[in-house]
């Protein structure tokens, strides 16, 4: 499902992120990233969406060697991906309904569908009633909500996300954990990238830490 193969990303101006990175994630898997902040985990999820191109090694998702798509090919890759980033990049101007069907307004999916889609994510994140609300109203825990629900909405056979659970008071970092568990146990693979895995270890998931870009031996 995803494989890194001796992966190295070297920024301009030498700062190397990650060196030597090899792992394998299988279909249906529960993984944590762990690592403390500037360890590499955000660098290495960005490989997996395309966002970043590694400067050696290849970089495997869903059979594709992500490293080698053409711009044109990019697309097609994140229809299958689910991503929930620190930034929660919602459009502060438009409403929370608005904001869930953004992806599939991209990919040109009829809008009756999209309509239902966008209101079964809200209600499996719990947002039903503030699909009207404007972004900035919210909570942070519900703002993340609203990311991970406009994440979910193209139905990915892969979701990660970003310290999904930072800055989240104790109650709400709960409730988010227990959500990704559920996409788990729907079938759906998941990566989370996080500097506190102890929210996830009652679920059983499985553990790769980073430490200064590598990969600590377990």
């Amino acid at each position: 499902m995803i494989q890194f193969d001796q992966v190295t990303m070297r920024y301009p101006g030498g700062h190397e992120a990650l060196c030597d990175v090899s792992f394998e994630i299988k279909h249906g898997e529960l993984v944590i990233l762990a690592g403390h902040s500037g360890a590499g985990k955000s660098t290495l999820l960005k490989l997996i969406a395309a966002l970043e191109r590694p400067t050696s090694g290849s970089v495997w998702v869903s059979g594709q060697d992500v490293g080698k798509l053409k711009s044109s090919q990019v697309p097609y890759l994140r229809r299958s991906l689910g991503l929930v980033m620190q930034d929660h990049r919602l459009l502060m101007d438009r409403s929370v309904l608005d904001n869930v069907l953004l992806p599939m307004r991209v990919t040109g999916l009829h809008e009756q569908e999209a309509l239902r889609r966008a209101h079964a994510a809200l209600e499996k994140v719990g947002l039903s009633a503030h699909e009207g609300s404007m972004p900035m109203t919210l909570s942070g825990g519900e703002q993340q909500r609203v990311a991970i629900a406009r994440a979910i909405v193209n139905r990915p056979t892969i979701l990660i996300a970003d310290e999904p659970t930072a800055h989240l008071d104790p109650a709400y970092a709960r409730e988010i954990a227990a959500l990704f568990r559920s996409f788990h146990a729907a079938g759906v693979t998941v990566l989370l990238a996080t500097h506190d895995d102890t929210l996830f270890s009652p679920y059983g998931a499985r553990r790769i830490e980073l430490v200064q870009g590598s990969l600590k031996d377990e």
